[in-house]
């Protein structure tokens, strides 16, 4: 009878014991699941804080993904809303402001490019009245130097304050970044020739003086210029000085003729091209009232990785619906683009003498969905913008493969079409210059991917002064410039 007696008891206690041991388990589990579910979807970037963020890529675990686009519709206008009902908080005010001190350069370095001489002391126009225009044509594609800069001009005016991502401080200490105002894309284009036996052009002095100017500044001495901005976007500027300021970041067009100790997606900024052809206002257009399946129009004939075109001329020449010519902008060639891109379907973006072109930004304005074929290609943006969202990309070996390109390209149909037309529109601001800036335009996106280096900027900066104590001195700080070493 005893024996029976406790063995409930025993029963009772086994299960007591079983039940917290189930509870510590389930307990143990679920904050194992908290923990990864806190670390597995790193936020490197707010996209709450970007200009129509839900148009970018969702980062999960090192994966893009896209949204489809019935997600996408509903949430702009909800995000419109929500902006509404925040007593109309703009993007720009959300985001981080850089802080940015610019360099009072001569002149001559930048608006005297364009036959602007100072009246005063100042260097500056005075550009609430008038300031100097951008020469036309094809200059215009690299003249992200002059839009930066009017930009950090007129951030100083109390009245230019709404959605702005970059504010000018005359303090260095208080920077998050230096700025200098170089036209380097201007000086080449004016001054790149030689004339007669000289060695040296006016773009090359132009380059010895900064070089002299920047190295010689306490800011760069005590950066050891890592924090500095130099925009070099036409792939010819800078030739010299960029392998004595590699330390800087550069704004680019792409790395085609930077080696990767130089120059590479780590360290600089990809800046888009502003582009020539006109925007398709009130684009009321479909898929079916853009007759030409394919155009391409431009140099045909180009050095390096732009082969391909010659290549894909021929392949392409005599299919139907496909406008594959040459053409320039002498003339009425920019109007003769314009008509054709803004009449097509898909626009091939090729390599050419470098792995971008211009023609990705005319197409993105002409709402014609851009058919990128150039495996090197550096995009702006790319940390935060999904262009598979509204580009096709081709490998170039499989672009040179008979009849390969026009099968890719007749396979779209009419609704996938049609979805990536729409983000060309919803997505067409982000590549706008214009001055004064707005909200989300190109001039505001290149300040924020800026503002996205920063971080990276100062851990560098606080490492380099782990053993300043040690430091043997300014000499040595100039004399390591001289030979660039793998900087990232």
């Amino acid at each position: 009878m005893a024996e029976r007696n406790a063995s409930p008891l025993g029963f009772v206690t086994r299960n007591s014991l079983l039940c917290l041991f189930s509870v510590a388990s389930i307990l143990f589990i679920l904050s194992w699941l908290s923990v990864l579910r806190s670390t597995g979807r790193p936020r490197f970037i707010d996209h709450s804080l970007l200009p129509n963020s839900k148009l970018f890529a969702v980062t999960d675990n090192g994966n893009s993904e896209s949204q489809n686009q019935n997600d996408i519709e509903p949430s702009i206008e909800s995000e419109e809303k929500a902006l509404e009902g925040k007593n109309s908080v703009k993007c720009g005010s959300n985001y981080p402001v850089l802080k940015v001190f610019m360099y009072d350069l001569p002149a001559e370095f930048h608006f005297g490019l364009l036959d602007w001489a100072p009246a005063g002391e100042s260097v500056w126009p005075d550009i609430r009245t008038k300031f100097p225009l951008y020469p036309g044509g094809l200059n215009l594609q690299h003249s992200i130097e002059y839009w930066l800069t009017l930009d950090l001009l007129s951030s100083e005016f109390p009245e230019n304050q709404n959605a702005r991502t970059a504010i000018r401080v005359h303090n260095s200490s208080e920077a998050d970044v230096i700025f200098v105002p170089f036209f380097s894309s201007l000086s080449y284009n004016h001054f790149g020739k030689f004339k007669g036996r000289q060695k040296k052009n006016a773009n090359n002095l132009l380059q010895d003086k900064l070089v002299k100017f920047l190295t010689a500044q306490e800011e760069w001495i005590r950066s050891e210029g890592r924090d500095h901005i130099i925009m070099a976007h036409h792939p010819n500027s800078m030739l010299d000085a960029r392998m004595k300021l590699w330390p800087a970041i550069f704004i680019l067009s792409d790395f085609g003729r930077y080696p990767p100790n130089i120059a590479n997606v780590g360290k600089d900024v990809i800046a888009p091209y502003k582009h020539v052809i006109k925007s398709f206002i009130n684009d009321t257009s479909d898929f079916d009232s853009r007759p030409t399946l394919l155009y391409f129009q431009g140099a045909i004939y180009r050095k390096d990785g732009g082969f391909i075109r010659q290549e894909l001329f021929y392949l392409l020449k005599d299919e139907k619906d496909v406008h594959f010519a040459f053409g320039n902008t002498q003339g009425n060639g920019i109007n003769k683009a314009s008509q054709g891109m803004h009449s097509s379907k898909f626009c091939l973006n090729i390599a050419g003498d470098t792995p971008s072109s211009n023609r990705l930004f005319d197409a993105i304005a002409s709402h014609c969905v851009p058919v990128i074929i150039s495996d090197e290609i550096e995009l702006p943006y790319e940390d935060v913008l999904d262009y598979s969202q509204f580009c096709i990309f081709v490998r170039t070996s499989d672009a040179l493969k008979d009849k390969f390109l026009v099968k890719l390209i007749r396979s779209i149909k009419k609704d996938e079409w049609t979805r990536m037309w729409r983000r060309l529109k919803e997505v067409e601001n982000f590549f706008e210059f214009q001055y004064p800036s707005k909200e989300g335009d190109a001039v505001q996106m290149i300040w924020q991917a800026i503002t996205r280096k920063v971080p990276a900027i100062r851990m560098k900066l606080h490492k380099s002064r782990r053993f300043s104590r040690t430091s043997v001195g300014r000499e040595r700080v100039l004399n390591s410039m001289q030979l660039p070493k793998n900087f990232w």
